[in-house]
């Protein structure tokens, strides 16, 4: 099964490379492409450099090349652009305001916005998750039209009824929330009227997160 995943320039870099890693920690296979404004929130949060043209996902995800592919951002013409190629379903987290806006309203500027646009005209999963906060009428118009369109709008605001002792715990709620829209499952966290958790991944990688240049 393939996931498109999309990384675009809203704060919240790591809630994207926790996507990536529990997608390849469940063994699913995922072509990704990070917007310009992706790669500085990329650099700026976590110290990670990455070309939005030529995408390294051992950067981002260390062991995850070979169930990781990255695509250049104006290649419009990568086998997902089109609604023939057959992929499960696209997640962009974090999603950034102006890219929510472009795909409720049909902008294809790139291949991050096609691929969103196919998952729509498709009507495959697309699952956008903004960060931003207050939200404006603009905003909240743009949320309205694209779930009216298919989409499943899933602010990154995560809960605490799992007991979190760290960010990566909070982390990994809304990730959870992710993979369930995406039917992938996962026991990242402890979920109401369950158990203790099992995580997916019990012996997980350091965090990829280096130091700024």
């Amino acid at each position: 099964m393939r996931w498109v995943v999309g990384l675009c320039g809203a704060s919240g870099s790591r809630y994207g490379l926790a996507v990536l890693r529990a997608l390849v920690h469940a063994k699913q296979e995922v072509a990704l492409v990070v917007s310009r404004g992706g790669a500085r929130v990329l650099e700026i949060e976590e110290g990670i450099r990455v070309d939005p043209e030529a995408p390294d996902p051992a950067l981002l995800v260390p062991g995850g090349g070979k169930r990781i592919r990255g695509y250049s951002l104006s290649d419009v013409a990568a086998p997902f652009s089109s609604g023939t190629h057959p992929v499960a379903g696209m997640v962009i987290v974090p999603c950034s305001m102006g890219t929510l806006a472009r795909v409720a309203h049909g902008i294809s500027s790139n291949l991050l916005e096609r691929a969103a646009d196919v998952m729509l005209k498709e009507r495959r999963r697309l699952v956008l998750v903004p960060r931003e906060t207050p939200l404006s009428l603009v905003h909240l118009r743009n949320m309205v039209a694209v779930t009216e369109a298919g989409a499943v709008v899933l602010p990154a605001s995560p809960g605490f009824y799992h007991s979190p002792k760290s960010v990566d715990d909070l982390v990994a709620h809304v990730v959870t929330k992710v993979l369930d829209q995406l039917g992938v499952e996962s026991r990242l966290i402890r979920r109401w009227g369950g158990g203790a958790a099992a995580r997916a991944d019990p012996d997980p990688p350091p965090h990829p997160r280096r130091s700024p240049p």
